[in-house]
């Protein structure tokens, strides 16, 4: 009966060890998903200078960069299609090609 009191003992020493090596096993994730994290605020900490940029320009410069470029595009449709209802129209063609005008990005003509 000693023998088999001391079997069940050797197993859970056994088991023991093996989550101990997953635990290490585990460690170095942690430390990559706070490098990512790291990583991904300071991408965003050097995006927010540009909008602190944008705040900071004059009038006529503000809006050359974010609203001009996308209203005279709209605008040239709007003048070759003709609408009935030219308010509506180039309201959705803004909603619509938003995407394409990023403030500040200059496009090539």
């Amino acid at each position: 009966m000693a023998d088999d009191a001391a079997t069940p003992v050797s197993e859970p020493m056994q088991a023991e060890t093996t989550p101990q090596e997953g635990t290490q096993a585990a460690d170095p994730s942690p430390a990559v998903t706070i490098q990512g994290v790291v990583k991904e605020e300071k991408d965003a900490a050097g995006k927010t200078p540009k909008m602190v940029e944008l705040q900071s320009l004059p009038t006529r410069a503000y809006l050359d960069q974010t609203v001009v470029p996308i209203l005279l595009s709209g605008l040239a449709t709007l003048a070759k299609e003709r609408p009935p209802n030219p308010i509506e129209y180039l309201a959705a063609y803004l909603l619509k090609n938003k995407d394409e005008f990023k403030p500040g990005a200059q496009k090539e003509q």
